[in-house]
């Protein structure tokens, strides 16, 4: 099967237009009418996927983080990026991500992961000015209050997350929440707007954990572990619409991040 099929698939999904100013989101080693056999799903493009994909036998790995986001200006194996790129070229294995794209698409990343953690009637969070459900995170409700203490304990191991960072628990249970996968500080004033209870993000800072009002509370699940169903989400997209077409899922995409308990 040709690269743009399989691309085109995606695509219709998320377009690429849909990508943020900063983002390299599409085909980044590899021609759109290069023909491959199979293809691999993780979240970052790694040593440790590239022998995945040559142990599997496929030639295309689909990630949702761009291996690169800056000009590479030579290639001479000094750092993983520049080793995996060369490598990916050398064996013939074409790279291809959906990043910000992904996000911002309406049933993507977000929605995906707020269902997950069992987050119902959901809106978007940030809506993008074209509207159509596009935009950055969502916000929804659970089934009913819950202890707030506890929901981040399903939440951590839903998520298998070693550590979750949080604010001051400010509330004893939450109904409506919040979350952005990725890096979503930006978003926390949105949050507040849409009258959350809790919401929950990747890779905030310290002054971040301040929450001025006292009514929301905030949480850090990791930014791996916020973007992992970014595999099974792919994955659905892809199977049900190239029913013929080969996609596994990896076992070697990893977060590079290690808690120390």
């Amino acid at each position: 099967m040709k690269i743009k099929e399989i691309t085109d698939t995606i695509e219709r999904f998320a377009p690429l237009g849909w990508q943020e100013s900063y983002d390299n989101a599409g085909l980044i080693v590899g021609r759109s009418d290069d023909e491959v056999h199979r293809a691999l799903l993780a979240v970052d493009v790694t040593e440790e996927v590239l022998d995945e994909a040559r142990d599997e036998g496929c030639d295309l790995i689909i990630t949702h983080h761009p291996i690169i986001f800056h000009a590479l200006k030579r290639f001479n194996s000094a750092d993983p990026v520049q080793r995996c790129v060369e490598r990916a070229i050398r064996d013939r294995i074409a790279l291809y991500a959906c990043h910000t794209n992904l996000d911002s698409a309406p049933g993507g990343m977000s929605w995906r992961l707020a269902e997950e953690l069992g987050i119902t009637a959901l809106e978007v969070l940030q809506p993008a000015p074209s509207g159509d459900g596009v935009g950055f995170g969502v916000v929804g409700d659970l089934p009913e209050a819950v202890d707030t203490v506890e929901y981040l304990h399903r939440v951590r191991r839903r998520l298998g997350v070693g550590a979750i960072r949080h604010s001051d628990i400010v509330r004893p249970t939450v109904r409506r929440v919040a979350l952005c996968t990725g890096a979503g500080a930006s978003l926390i004033a949105d949050a507040r707007r849409a009258r959350a209870d809790l919401y929950i993000t990747a890779d905030l800072k310290y002054n971040d954990f301040m929450t001025p009002d006292r009514e929301l509370v905030v949480a850090d699940v990791g930014h791996f572990e916020s973007e992992y169903c970014a595999i099974q989400l792919l994955f659905d997209i892809l199977s049900k619409n190239l029913r013929t077409f080969a996609v596994r899922k990896s076992e070697r995409s990893r977060n590079p991040v290690n808690y120390l308990m």
